[in-house]
C-alpha cells in the first residue's frame, strides 16, 4: 500500500526507516521530509497547513494510510480533514490533541478523571502569575500554555528565576500559563498506543532535557534518550495504565473526543507513585529513535490498526530486550540561536560501526550534508545494557566531522549509576 508520512525531523527519519521494513509497503512519501527521510520515502512538496491540498494529493496518489509525526499539524486539524475524505489517519482529531496543545486542557482533564499530577494554576496575567508564585513557592515549575518544542518548561530554583519565565511569557498579548508545583522524584516517559478503545502498551524511554552534561543548563527538545527505561518497573508500568492511561481514554470518548494514536505521557516518579507531568499527541523525539531500534514488528501493521479501529484484535507489542540508546548531536547555540550551514561528515562509517544515524536538521547545499537546525542528527546503537549501548554510540558518533555541533557526553547516567 501507498502510505504518506508528514514530517521532517529525526522522529519521522525512524518512523520512515522502519515503515520502509514493510512488506505491505509500496511506496511511502513524505513531505517535507529530510536527505535522511529521502533514502526510505519519496520526497514531496506538500503545505501541510494546505488541508485541502494534502487532501487532494492522497486521492491522487491513492494513499490508504497518514501518519502524521510532529505535534502542529495535529492541533491543527489535518488528522480531521484527511478522516473527513475517507482516509485512514495514524494521530488524533484536533480535539483530542489538545492534550498537548494545551497544558491547561490537560490539567483540567486530570482534575475530571482523577488522575495524579502536580498542584496547578492556569493564569492569562502576569499579576495571576506572580500571586501564584506566592502560594507555591520555590523551586516551581514554569510552562507555556501552548506549543513550545518542547523548550516552554522552566524549573525555576529561586523567585527571581521563576518571575522572569512569567515575564517572558506575558511580554506578549494574549499569553497563558500554567504553574505547578515542582514534584520530587525521577522521570520516566510511558508510550501506550490507542484507538479510543483499547489500548497498547508501546514502550519506555528516559529523556535528557537539559542541554549539558549532569542535567545542567536549559531545556531542550531532548539531548538523548534510552529504551527501556528500567526505573518504569512493570509495577509502575501497570500503576500509569492503570491510573494514569486508562482513565484519560475513557474520558476523552466518553465527552465524544476518543483519542486515537499514540499517547507520550511525561510522568514523575514520586515516592506516592507515578504522576503525570504532561501529554504529548505524538512519538517523543528523540524517543522514538530508540523505539523504533527495539521494535520487532511490522510498525505498518501496528500504526493501520491504530488507524482502523482494529487495536483489540492484536496481541502485545514485540520489543527486543537489549538497551537503545540515542546522542543527539545539535548545533553550537542551541536551544538559542543554532549555527546553520555548518558541514558534516562521516555518517557512512559511523552507521559501518553498525548503528543508526538518523537525520533531523538536514538539508543538502551542493551535495554536502550540512546543518539546518538545532537538533541535527541523532546517534542510536543498541547494547545488551545501558552501558553497552552507550559505548557503542558514542563510538559511532566519534567517526562523525561535525566541527559546529556539540552533544551531551552522559546519556544513560542515571542507569549507569544506578547498575554501576
Amino acid at each position: 500500500m501507498n502510505v504518506l508520512l508528514i514530517g521532517s525531523g529525526g522522529r519521522e527519519h525512524a518512523l520512515a526507516w522502519k515503515l520502509a521494513q514493510s512488506p505491505r509497503l509500496h511506496t511511502l512519501f513524505a513531505a517535507p521530509g529530510n536527505p535522511g527521510i529521502a533514502a526510505h520515502a519519496r520526497i514531496v512538496a506538500l503545505d501541510v497547513t494546505d488541508h485541502a491540498a494534502v487532501v487532494d494529493f492522497v486521492a491522487a496518489q491513492s494513499i490508504k494510510l497518514v501518519v502524521i509525526g510532529p505535534e502542529a499539524p495535529l492541533v491543527d486539524g489535518l488528522a480531521d480533514s484527511l478522516r473527513a475524505a475517507g482516509v485512514a489517519v495514524f494521530g488524533p482529531s484536533a480535539a483530542a490533541a489538545r492534550l498537548e496543545g494545551s497544558k491547561a486542557f490537560t490539567k483540567a482533564l486530570c482534575d475530571r478523571a482523577g488522575i495524579p499530577t502536580a498542584g496547578y494554576a492556569h493564569v492569562a496575567s502576569l499579576d495571576d502569575g506572580l500571586a501564584a508564585l506566592d502560594r507555591f513557592g520555590v523551586p516551581v515549575v514554569v510552562k507555556a500554555d501552548g506549543l513550545a518544542a518542547g523548550k516552554g518548561v522552566t524549573v525555576a530554583e529561586t523567585r527571581e528565576q521563576a518571575e522572569a519565565a512569567l515575564n517572558d511569557l506575558f511580554s506578549a498579548p494574549g499569553g497563558e500559563a500554567v504553574i505547578e508545583e515542582f514534584l520530587e522524584g525521577e522521570e520516566a516517559s510511558l508510550f501506550v498506543l490507542t484507538d479510543g478503545t483499547a489500548i497498547l502498551p508501546f514502550g519506555s524511554a528516559q529523556d535528557h532535557k537539559r542541554v549539558g552534561d549532569g542535567d545542567t543548563g536549559p531545556n531542550t527538545g531532548g539531548m538523548g534518550a534510552y529504551s527501556p527505561a528500567l526505573v518504569l518497573t512493570p509495577d509502575l508500568e501497570a500503576r500509569a495504565i492503570a491510573e494514569i492511561i486508562w482513565p484519560t481514554v475513557r474520558t476523552l470518548a466518553a465527552e465524544g473526543t476518543p483519542f486515537s494514536g499514540v499517547l507520550y505521557a511525561g510522568l514523575m516518579l514520586t515516592p506516592n507513585g507515578p504522576k503525570l507531568i504532561e501529554y504529548n499527541a505524538r512519538f517523543g523525539d528523540p524517543e522514538c529513535q530508540v523505539l523504533m531500534m527495539r521494535l520487532e514488528e511490522d510498525l505498518l501493521d501496528v500504526l493501520l490498526a491504530v488507524a482502523e479501529g482494529r487495536l483489540g484484535e492484536r496481541g502485545p507489542a514485540r520489543f527486543a530486550d537489549d538497551t537503545a540508546l540515542t546522542v543527539v548531536m545539535a548545533a553550537r547555540g542551541y536551544p538559542g540561536t543554532p549555527q546553520s550551514g555548518g558541514t558534516i561528515g562521516g555518517v557512512v562509517s559511523a552507521e559501518a560501526t553498525g548503528a543508526k544515524i538518523f537525520q533531523a536538521g538536514t538539508r543538502l547545499a551542493e551535495g554536502q550534508l550540512v546543518a539546518a537546525g538545532g537538533r541535527v542528527l541523532a546517534v542510536t546503537a543498541s547494547g545488551a545494557d545501558v552501558q553497552a549501548a552507550q559505548t557503542a554510540a558514542y563510538a559511532a558518533l566519534d567517526v562523525i566531522d561535525f566541527p559546529s555541533g556539540f552533544c551531551r557526553r552522559d546519556i544513560g547516567w542515571r542507569e549507569i549509576a544506578r547498575t554501576g
